[in-house]
């Protein structure tokens, strides 16, 4: 099933909701109590949710518990992905103590840094190898996704380091720097300080429908 990707970023949006209203023994939700929450129109969640047929009742909305098994069966891999952490600074850091990492998605496999001090350590029971390692380990232990957390200069030697594995399939940076990457590897780039721009424009047309 080929699905666009704002509709499996939406997807994934009402899956961390569901789990969240399960955790709080709420057991039908309609598409217009998840648009209120996610800021979503109902019309788009009810299109959305249409990838799994007619699960819900008109009137009545969707089963909880089921509408969340659906979205995880489209959502889950049938393999866990390796992931490798490069940056093992304080961002690095905070996303290994994240709670989604003991996901079944995937695992870290492997840690990359320069500071001697973390180098050749265990660190949250994963091994952390110096940056000049990466195709080596990487290509040692299958390790197809990787996760950049290391300033903008740094960037491009790091991704042509992995590229010598021949395993990288795909990079998730969290630096805002220009990479050149094959075609066949996946790159999405995480700009906090875009989603910044994006909300104080927003609250700035608020404002103004205030006044």
């Amino acid at each position: 099933m080929r699905i666009a990707e704002p509709t499996v970023e939406r997807l994934i949006h009402y899956h961390r909701l569901l789990i969240s209203m399960k955790q709080e023994y709420v057991t039908v939700v309609s598409s217009k109590q998840i648009g209120d929450i996610l800021g979503i129109k109902a019309s788009q969640v009810r299109k959305d949710l249409s990838y799994f047929g007619e699960i819900g009742k008109r009137g009545v909305g969707y089963k909880v518990e089921r509408l969340c098994e659906h979205i995880e069966e489209i959502l889950s891999s049938p393999k866990v992905w390796k992931v490798a952490i490069v940056g093992i600074g304080n961002l690095g850091m905070a996303l290994m103590g994240h709670s989604l990492f003991q996901s079944y998605k995937f695992k870290v496999e492997a840690l990359f840094d320069i500071d001697p001090t973390k180098v050749g350590r265990d660190i949250m029971d994963i091994h952390c190898w110096h940056i000049d390692e990466i195709g080596k380990v990487m290509k040692e232990k299958e390790i197809e996704v990787m996760i950049l957390a290391v300033p903008a200069s740094e960037a491009q030697g790091c991704i042509d380091k992995a590229l010598k594995s021949n395993t990288l399939k795909g990079v998730l940076s969290f630096t805002q720097a220009p990479v050149i990457l094959p075609k066949s590897v996946l790159f999405y780039v995480v700009d906090v300080f875009v989603e910044l721009e994006k909300l104080l424009f927003f609250l700035k047309g608020k404002e103004k429908s205030i006044i």
